[in-house]
């Protein structure tokens, strides 16, 4: 099995000065770049996904907040990907990346948890990827639903669960390597 880094949406909007700022991006920050680090060190395919909207508050094209957070900023021998949608697949040319570098196994981190994060990891098992799923690699925020406010430890918590066996095995980034 040939392995591959998928980094998902790191971008600037998501940190505290942008404009969808998340619950600890920084602590998830820290995981993905030690994980680059070892890929990077391995010689394995790292492949970034950049989130661009076409109508949104956030990712607005040809803004700082679009950009790739500049402690992962890719190599330029490393693939970017760009997506208008919460799926990596939808409509990009990431499954097309994937069979030609022969890619079986993906190690995914990113933002946010509860919608990109998640939506690609269910994606990628119907394309028959093996997936394990960096839970400290990820970040997420609040979610209201109801007139409930609930918390981002929550709804980080009940996505892993969630995904846990049946679309990704859930690691911690150390158990990695």
């Amino acid at each position: 099995m040939k392995k591959a880094l998928l980094i998902i949406d790191v971008q600037n909007d998501y940190f505290s000065n942008g404009k969808c700022p998340l619950y600890k991006p920084e602590a998830a920050l820290k995981t993905i770049k030690d994980l680059l680090e070892n890929f990077r060190k391995q010689n394995l395919p790292v492949i970034y996904i950049r989130h661009e909207s076409l109508q949104g508050t956030f990712f607005n094209p040809n803004t700082d907040g679009v950009q790739i957070h500049h402690d992962i900023k890719p190599l330029g021998t490393e693939t970017v990907i760009v997506k208008h949608e919460p799926n990596s697949f939808y409509e990009t040319d990431l499954q097309n990346k994937l069979v030609e570098n022969e890619i079986t196994e993906l190690v995914v981190c990113g933002m946010m948890t509860h919608m990109c994060i998640d939506t690609t990891i269910r994606a990628a098992k119907d394309y028959g990827y093996e997936i394990t799923l960096i839970s400290d690699g990820c970040a997420t925020k609040d979610l209201e639903w109801n007139g409930v406010t609930l918390p981002a430890s929550l709804i980080q918590s009940t996505y892993m669960a969630s995904l846990n066996q049946k679309f990704a095995n859930i690691k911690l980034g150390s158990e990695m390597f």
